[in-house]
């Protein structure tokens, strides 16, 4: 436990925690004679490194503490942007490239043989005059844990919710201590830095919508994962990651997007999800207001869709990535149970069209009252904010039990609904998906999900090419070839 213990936190009338205030943080890293490095902070002045002088023994600490506001000065320092902008991961990562070299360069080993060197940054954006934006930044720092070990980095994005810059710039100065202290002492245990970093700071303030960590104490660290964490400890509400495995910011990707969106429980993607995402997106393409070359499309897990027993089960949200990943898909993950908190999301990065995806139950439990009592309008606020925008949903159609086709023309939704979903379906906000395979609605993930556990045959078919054997091989979903071999005796 830290020896400058002074804050508390409650859960309940119950002591649950305890944590350093601070300023106490800033100064168990300045009697740290081991710690020693350098600060460059961008555009939101030197809010970070005044809590370590002002916390005293800053001289064993700080090396040297720059400003580079002045953009040409910045650019000379650090080079040119080739998009032109100052506040994004790639001017970050720069600067702790650049000062950690000049570390390595001016402070010989020889004289300093058990420094343990970092290199804090950050360029950030505060509340614009006219307060229509709030500002983001990008926060890194570079560092050693050991002086003859290479370095590490941890980079995160942040958005502000405050509408205040010198409210914005202490929350990014306390941020900034929280961040170089769990690198230090919570760095054993990512998840808990994580949540470390809140310290002192109400979720109401800021978001941390991206985080990244790399280097050798953090090998066996999977990014997915940790921005898993960010949405489940409420940091954020939706986080992305790409094909490659990579973490994506999502104003990089979604900004002035034509946006299509398959929501799903993806355990395990089947061919029907497939035959959806292949025949929405023909049809999404072919709209007037959406260019093939600036569409997007998004496979969405909702937190919801991600719990087992209550808590979230993170081996299957790893099988379900690594699936989506394969097919080569961007996936997001959201806190957005319902449909509309989609829309709205994706809304405040474009105004371009966008589409969902669905299949018939998802559309008949949008109709369904009982999601939209917590809205003072009920379920016209949530159309409202849903087919406000423009928006058109490509509905795939279902099988029934008498073996039915449903479409948008025959599925049936509470009588109380009867009206308004005529009002939007026979306006053109719901469309049909015709050019379907009749052989795929016979598919059901949760059936696949129970032959794979029980090792029954013929699952195999029933996913997209590749994704059996990626299954087997890594051995996913409660698969299990010993079964499979028993039950072939």
């Amino acid at each position: 436990m830290d020896n400058y213990i002074t804050d508390i936190k409650l859960k309940g009338d119950k002591v649950f925690e305890q944590i350093p205030a601070i300023k106490d943080k800033a100064l168990r890293i300045n009697l740290n004679e081991n710690i020693y490095g350098t600060f460059a902070e961008i555009g939101a002045g030197q809010e970070t490194v005044r809590h370590f002088f002002r916390a005293g023994g800053s001289s064993g600490t700080i090396a040297k503490a720059m400003s580079a506001y002045d953009k040409d000065f910045s650019d000379a320092i650090y080079g040119i942007e080739n998009d032109g902008r100052y506040v994004t991961e790639s001017r970050v990562k720069k600067m702790l490239s650049h000062e950690f070299q000049l570390i390595e360069q001016r402070l010989k080993r020889d004289k300093h043989p058990n420094k343990m060197f970092f290199s804090y940054a950050n360029t950030v954006a505060t509340i614009d005059f006219a307060k229509q934006f709030k500002g983001h930044g990008w926060v890194g720092i570079r560092y050693q844990v050991d002086p003859e070990q290479d370095y590490n980095e941890i980079t995160l994005h942040i958005r502000f919710k405050e509408t205040d810059a010198k409210l914005q710039q202490e929350t990014l100065g306390i941020l900034g201590v929280n961040l170089i202290y769990g690198a230090f002492y919570k760095h054993n245990d990512p998840k808990k830095l994580l949540r470390y970093l809140y310290d002192h700071i109400s979720k109401d303030q800021i978001e941390i919508d991206t985080i990244n960590f790399s280097g050798p104490i953090f090998e066996n660290v999977d990014n997915r994962l940790m921005s898993l964490q960010l949405v489940k400890n409420n940091m954020t509400d939706a986080v992305m990651f790409g094909p490659d495995g990579n973490n994506i910011l999502p104003a990089s990707i979604l900004y002035k997007k034509n946006i299509l969106a398959l929501r799903g429980s993806f355990r395990p993607v089947t061919q029907v999800n497939m035959d959806m995402y292949e025949r929405s997106l023909k049809m999404f393409q072919e709209e007037n207001k959406v260019e093939k070359e600036n569409t997007l499309v998004i496979f969405e897990i909702t937190l919801s869709n991600l719990r087992s027993e209550g808590e979230i089960d993170e081996r299957d949200f790893m099988d379900r990535a690594e699936l989506l990943c394969s097919l080569g898909q961007t996936v997001m993950i959201s806190n957005f149970q319902e449909y509309y908190k989609v829309v709205e999301y994706f809304s405040s990065y474009t105004k371009a069209r966008m589409g969902l995806a669905m299949g018939v139950n998802n559309l008949v439990d949008i109709f369904d009252e009982k999601y939209y009592r917590h809205l003072s309008g009920g379920i016209l606020e949530a159309f409202g904010k849903l087919f406000y925008r423009d928006l058109k949903v490509f509905l795939y159609p279902m099988e029934d039990e008498n073996g039915e086709i449903i479409t948008s023309q025959n599925l049936k939704v509470h009588p109380r609904m009867k009206e308004l979903y005529k009002f939007f379906a026979y306006n053109g906000k719901v469309v049909d998906i015709t050019d379907f395979d009749k052989e795929h609605l016979k598919i059901f993930s949760r059936e696949v999900l129970k032959m794979i556990g029980e090792g029954k045959s013929g699952w195999e078919k029933l996913l997209p090419r590749g994704i059996a054997e990626i299954i087997k091989k890594q051995q996913l979903f409660g698969y299990d070839p010993n079964q499979i071999l028993e039950e072939a005796k």
